[in-house]
């Protein structure tokens, strides 16, 4: 292994973020100095030019533009609203209920939409303030919210999941979308676990009753919202439609709704398609620059040489994980989800794989990693959504945030530790 180009590699990509450069040009940069190494400056820009343009060049990857419009056509068009009444119904007359509607109503939109940060936003302003009025302590509130809003990244649709798809060289989109339901929901149970043990402590207040009859106005009123889970993955599974369908079907199920809610108009149709396009130009740079880090890793011979100095340590499957855990959630804390997902996957699966590890599964346990570090300082998107709508501080939430770090972590755990939470619903659907 050459050890200057990983020097050089790391450090110029240490160098550029500590100064402030995006993320996505730090990779694209390092990966060109990197290169500077051993290719003259002509051939080497002509390379990442290259394999940035080749690892867009996916079909899969046209599903991410279509999901991001669809979430962001519900954050406008009033499902979110009614998504939020449904759990209210359901246990907001339980004391300190509104904690479990922000994690109940996550998880639905999160689902949906496929995207922790809608999540965050529109569940935190619709709740936040009425948390607030009822004498919800605001960091809890914001802590719960955080947190939950990840659980929308492996209950699927997913785009994170497509791209761990595309970097793991075609592990079934479907398989994937499949095995997060359990492992999602089992987060979610835990959080609520974890905000039961808060309104215990605290004697938070509970709703009011709902009456059967107001319980089933709701569940109707959301009924058409929960149906695009339906068709998407029943479509999906079905074999009517890859996942890329699906999403454009998804954008057209989302828009038509938000018009028969009457809570869209045309005239706002504009500034959706161009903050859509705003957000998949971002995630489409990082995925490219990403693509370009991982060539220039793989032709130094990277994972090859991770892999082998892992399998010295020992060739326990249990300890390996272990360490591939750590490792994981120490990049989630420096590094945005994408780029981690695209730069790691190919270190680190081949070295799961030759220990017996199913890729579905090792995927799932990768994303549900990574989610954690989207709730951590200094890269933390979801934590600075959480704050910034709970209008509180970072330094504010930590401690109320920690409890749920811990219950996130042991979720973590215990899907690594038994495959069949992940693998069950795959195997039953012959995926």
């Amino acid at each position: 292994m050459d050890y200057i180009s990983i020097v050089i590699l790391v450090l110029t990509f240490i160098t550029l973020m500590a100064i402030g450069v995006p993320v996505a040009w730090s990779l694209g940069l390092s990966s060109f100095v990197t290169l500077l190494v051993s290719v003259a400056a002509g051939p080497s820009a002509t390379t990442i030019a290259q394999r940035m343009g080749t690892g867009l060049d996916s079909f899969s990857l046209l599903a991410i533009p279509f999901f991001v419009l669809a979430g962001e056509i519900m954050n406008r068009g009033g499902i979110a609203n009614r998504l939020i009444e449904l759990a209210k119904a359901i246990t907001g007359r339980l004391p300190g209920g509104l904690l479990y509607v922000n994690v109940i109503a996550a998880m639905l939109f999160g689902a949906i939409a496929g995207s922790a940060a809608a999540a965050a936003s529109a569940i935190g302003g619709v709740l936040g303030k009425r948390m607030e009025a009822e004498g919800y302590p605001r960091e809890l509130g914001a802590a719960v919210n955080i947190t939950s809003s990840t659980t929308g990244l492996i209950i699927p649709p997913s785009n994170i999941l497509i791209v761990y798809s595309l970097a793991s060289g075609g592990v079934s989109i479907a398989a994937l979308f499949i095995a997060g339901y359990i492992p999602g929901l089992f987060i979610g149970f835990l959080l609520m676990v974890t905000a039961a043990i808060f309104i215990k402590r605290k004697n938070l207040p509970g709703g009011e009753a709902t009456s059967l009859k107001e319980l089933t106005s709701k569940f109707f009123r959301a009924f058409p919202s929960l149906m695009l889970l339906v068709i998407v993955m029943g479509g999906i599974v079905g074999g009517v439609f890859t996942a890329t369908e699906a999403s454009a079907i998804a954008v057209i199920y989302t828009l038509g709704l938000s018009f028969v809610y009457r809570e869209l108009k045309w005239r706002e149709v504009p500034s959706i398609l161009l903050k859509s396009s705003e957000t998949t130009a971002i995630v489409m740079l990082l995925i490219a620059t990403s693509m370009s880090m991982s060539w220039v890793m793989s032709s130094e011979d990277i994972p090859q040489s991770i892999s082998d100095s892992l399998l010295s340590i020992s060739d326990n499957v249990w300890v390996i994980l272990l360490l591939i855990n750590i490792l994981l959630l120490f990049v989630g804390i420096f590094m945005d989800m994408t780029p981690a997902v695209l730069i790691f996957t190919p270190i680190f699966l081949p070295i799961v794989t030759e220990l017996g590890i199913d890729p579905v599964h090792f995927g799932i346990i990768m994303i549900l990693n990574l989610c954690i570090g989207l709730c951590t300082p200094p890269v933390g998107s979801v934590l600075f959504i959480g704050v910034g709508v709970a209008q509180t501080s970072i330094e504010k939430v930590v401690k109320p945030l920690i409890p749920f770090f811990i219950a996130m972590i042991i979720g973590l755990i215990v899907i690594t530790l038994f495959p069949g939470m992940t693998l069950w619903l795959p195997r039953m659907f012959g995926l």
